[in-house]
């Protein structure tokens, strides 16, 4: 009996995983035939490399959390198993109260677990400090809060500004008083629901012996952007059609599955669709068919965020700065909100491009996005002025690259499980419609490639075989 048809809409890490899981394409029994159908000129989302200074380097995304394994399982399930190499150093910092502080040991996301090493990093201030020390304990959290409110109640306002709200915004670009504590540290959930100390809950976790010796996190020796190329090259080799340039602009459910129309008027037919694209644009396409999964869509807010990468040549740097970048909280009112020092955070670049020393910045969160309006000289100056007062780099780049990630990031704010659940629910009712991506259970890669995994499982439990062969028609003015 011939295989079900699957349309995957969207073209980002978590589509091509959903082909890949579809398809066979990861080592699993092939389920369906599959096309998958991307907007724009190239796969991989926010995974995307590119080459500055001559020097092969990522303009997005540059490393995944590797003990979620779904991220690490899927490089090596198309042949990247090799190529897997942790950071060389994870020594990050806090640019804060005018100089760089090691960022404490012993913490969660920014939440301490030992106040010892807090008071050793001089993050905070005296103040600060003395009120974490007399952390207020109340009555357990019933389902949900923001982190931020939730931290400033238990250990003051300074540990949130200073410690929680840099580590988050590296993350989702957003605001801790309005994430999801369920949704972004859920395994801060249980202590907060205990109402115990949150200080002996976190040591608790973050001193917790790992079951499995391996890395927090990995790369990619070429970096990730060279994760989709693998993932699309497997794909291929097991039959899906993977169409770039090619805009989805109606999206209906018919008698006998669904009837995908292109931005060209060429109409696609499939038992079943993924659909693996931003929030706003599920929205667009579901409007018709879903209205109540559409709208929950709707309020999905998104952060832009721009990444500014610079390219020095080491003989220009009398001293090369230290570990492997900083955070820096928007308390303090810079212009940048991270750094992170490439050419010492990844082996593989430093092997690569000995005489060149790659860092990069991001600027830009939540409803902060005037960087994304300037321009790339401006971005680049404002990003080397702050550089120069946090490690007193006075060297000029001889490249820069400037990548605008506009509505990049989905926020996660307080109910944003309890909307997950509405529009999975609404979906599920229309029939033979899955969805994935960084919009719903996670923003990292590993948990984008676990709902790209738990998408295909829901299509199991709905695909029922075809009534015929796959079949394509061109409509005159659809």
């Amino acid at each position: 009996m011939a295989q079900a048809q699957v349309v995957v809409i969207g073209g980002g890490i978590a589509g091509l995983a959903a082909a890949a899981f579809l398809s066979g394409a990861a080592g699993e029994p092939a389920r369906a035939r599959v096309t998958l159908l991307e907007a724009s000129e190239r796969l991989g989302g926010k995974l995307h490399g590119g080459e500055v200074g001559g020097v092969r380097v990522d303009l997005g995304a540059e490393s995944m959390l590797a003990r979620r394994p779904e991220a690490v399982e899927l490089a090596q399930a198309v042949g990247l198993g090799e190529e897997l190499e942790p950071p060389t150093t994870a020594k990050a910092a806090i640019w804060t109260r005018g100089a760089l502080r090691p960022l404490p040991g012993g913490q969660v996301m920014g939440v301490p677990g030992d106040l010892a090493a807090l008071a050793a990093s001089g993050v905070l201030t005296a103040e600060g400090l003395e009120r974490a020390r007399h952390e207020s304990v109340g009555e357990g959290v019933a389902d949900d809060v923001a982190i931020g409110r939730y931290v400033a109640e238990r250990l003051g306002r300074e540990v949130v500004d200073r410690l929680v709200e840099p580590l988050l915004g590296g993350v989702y670009a957003g605001h801790a008083d309005e994430i999801s504590l369920r949704a972004a540290v859920p395994q801060l959930l249980a202590i907060a629901r205990g109402g115990g100390s949150l200080v002996e809950g976190v040591h608790e976790l973050a001193t917790r012996p790992q079951t499995v010796s391996t890395p927090v996190f990995q790369g990619l020796r070429g970096g990730l952007g060279t994760l989709p190329g693998a993932v699309a090259a497997a794909c291929a080799k097991a039959g899906v059609e993977l169409r770039t340039r090619t805009a989805v602009d109606e999206l209906r459910r018919t008698p006998a599955g669904w009837r995908v129309v292109t931005a060209d008027g060429e109409a696609l037919h499939a038992d079943a669709v993924v659909l693996a694209v931003p929030a706003p644009a599920a929205a667009r396409l579901l409007r018709a068919d879903a209205p109540g999964a559409a709208a929950e869509l709707d309020g999905v807010e998104y952060a832009g965020m721009a990444l500014v990468t610079l390219a020095f040549r080491r003989a220009d740097l009398p001293e090369p700065p230290a570990g492997s970048g900083f955070l820096v909280p928007p308390v303090d009112g810079r212009r940048i909100k991270a750094s992170t020092f490439s050419s010492n955070k990844w082996g593989w670049l430093e092997r690569s491009a000995p005489d060149t020393f790659v860092l990069r910045t991001s600027l830009g969160r939540l409803r902060e996005e005037q960087p994304l309006e300037l321009s790339d000289e401006e971005l680049v100056a404002q990003s080397l002025a702050d550089l120069g007062e946090a490690i007193g780099l006075s060297a000029r780049p001889y490249d820069t690259a400037v990548t605008r990630w506009r509505a990049g990031l989905p926020q996660y704010p307080v109910g944003h499980l309890d909307r997950v659940a509405r529009i999975r629910a609404a979906a599920a009712r229309v029939g033979g419609l899955a969805l994935c991506g960084a919009a719903y259970d996670g923003v990292g890669i590993p948990a984008c490639v676990a709902s790209a995994r738990a998408a295909v499982a829901e299509l199991d439990k709905m695909l029922t075989p075809p009534t015929g062969e796959h079949v394509t028609e061109r409509t005159m003015g659809a």
